[in-house]
């Protein structure tokens, strides 16, 4: 009897395999297959809009959000040759979809917030930007996030979501930007003589624009100090080579003309101690 049970066991698990096998294996040729033609899709994807001059900030989001779609419909026919009915495929996928957008509202945000990058392009891959305190070089835009690279090497990801309702500062979006010099000198150096020096400096400099013209003027009177402010415009790929060259020169003029930096001091008065009386 027992051996009756296991050989009917057995000839119903060799059906069963009979049965679902080529299901199985159409399925991996499927599933192989797909992946091969999703990376071919890819690279001609890549060739066409190389070849389109589309921007690299759209190019690395339309590559994100095709890789998504492309697996999304290769899992979808998979489950199709599983013998999944597409209407039941489809509502399963509405609710796994209305479930997996409750748990992943954060990412939904981050979605919609690359979109708006892309569509009001407040940045574009290669700007210099300060974001959330953050200084770098945008490096990619995804689907779901921004990296920049900082100056010393690192490579911050910023959700997009984050990114698109917080104040951008892109430092390279305009051709041109202006060097500021803040210089503070004694209170008793001549005026006019100090804001010849930082203009005639600051205009001598090769690398500054000649329009708009440099200029330079007396900002504030602090406790100590004269507070002056030099200005002069610069091509924007060039402005902190040109400002380190200012400051510099700015500082070796005023030494050269004998105007010293001023250094915060404070004057302090002792009241004069009054007189004891004398007991007598």
């Amino acid at each position: 009897m027992n051996e009756e049970f296991y050989v009917g066991v057995l000839d119903k698990l060799v059906a069963f395999l009979w049965k679902i096998g080529p299901v199985v294996i159409e399925a991996i040729v499927a599933l192989v297959v797909g992946v091969f033609l999703i990376r071919i899709l890819k690279k001609l994807l890549k060739r066409f809009m190389r070849r389109a001059n589309t921007e690299l900030s759209l190019r690395s989001f339309i590559e994100s959000l095709a890789t998504f779609v492309l697996y999304g419909v290769l899992f979808a026919t998979i489950g199709i040759i599983i013998g999944i009915e597409a209407t039941s495929f489809i509502a399963m996928f509405g609710g796994a979809a209305i479930a997996v957008g409750l748990a992943l509202q954060g990412s939904l945000a981050n979605f919609a917030g690359g979109v708006l990058i892309l569509a009001f392009k407040p940045f574009r891959v290669g700007d210099l930007i300060e974001v959330n305190n953050t200084l770098g070089f945008v490096q990619k835009i995804d689907i779901l996030y921004t990296r920049l690279k900082t100056y010393d090497g690192r490579m911050i990801t910023m959700p997009n979501g984050n990114v698109a309702n917080s104040n951008v500062d892109n430092r390279t979006i305009n051709l041109t930007r202006r060097v500021d010099l803040t210089i503070r000198v004694g209170l008793d150096e001549d005026i006019d003589k100090v804001i010849a020096i930082i203009h005639k400096t600051m205009s001598a400099n090769p690398a500054a624009l000649k329009e708009p013209a440099p200029d330079t003027f007396l900002d504030g009177i602090e406790e100590y100090c004269l507070r002056f402010t030099g200005r002069a415009w610069s091509d924007t790929e060039e402005y902190w080579p040109i400002y380190w060259d200012q400051l510099a020169n700015v500082k070796k003029a005023l030494d050269a003309n004998g105007i010293k930096i001023a250094i915060p001091k404070r004057e302090i008065v002792y009241a004069p101690t009054p007189p004891q009386e004398s007991k007598g």
